[in-house]
């Protein structure tokens, strides 16, 4: 069997870097200027934790905001954990980066999408690599949002 160079591990593995570099920054200093970001992820992956009521209402994936308030902002190697405010409930939660599938700051049109593995058997297997038309996807992604303050809900 001949060896290869596995570019989307290599990829996968820098675009996590970059989220944690952002993170540890907002952590240090804030959210500067109109930055925010919309993170989705898996609500059932191993190391996540979350509210169970969270994860019963968002099964498999949830997108979380980080905007206006979120709380303990705290940036490891392997994740993060964050408090934020569900409908006046603060919950705290830990997403690992392998976790997440999307990370979008729709304030500068940037986006970064994971990609899935086929088969949850075979942890071993190599992600592919992202193709143009992925990345147009999740450039257009931020575009295309419609972004709706959640303060306009609040009594």
């Amino acid at each position: 069997m001949s060896r290869s160079i596995e570019y989307g591990n290599l990829m996968h593995d820098a675009m996590r870097g970059l989220i944690r570099q952002v993170l540890l920054d907002v952590a240090a200093n804030g959210l500067p200027g109109n930055h925010h970001f919309f993170i989705t992820f898996d609500t059932e992956h191993p190391d996540a934790e979350l509210a169970d009521w969270l994860s019963d209402r968002y099964p498999g994936e949830m997108t979380v905001v980080m905007q206006h308030w979120y709380d303990k902002l705290e940036v490891t190697d392997e994740g993060f954990s964050v408090t934020l405010n569900f409908g006046d409930a603060p919950e705290p939660m830990y997403i690992p980066y392998d976790a997440i599938r999307t990370f979008v700051d729709p304030s500068v049109e940037f986006g970064l999408k994971f990609e899935q593995q086929e088969s949850a058997d075979d942890d071993d297997a190599p992600l592919t690599q992202t193709d143009e038309s992925e990345l147009e996807v999740a450039e257009e992604a931020p575009k295309a949002a419609e972004i709706v303050s959640l303060d306009s809900f609040r009594k």
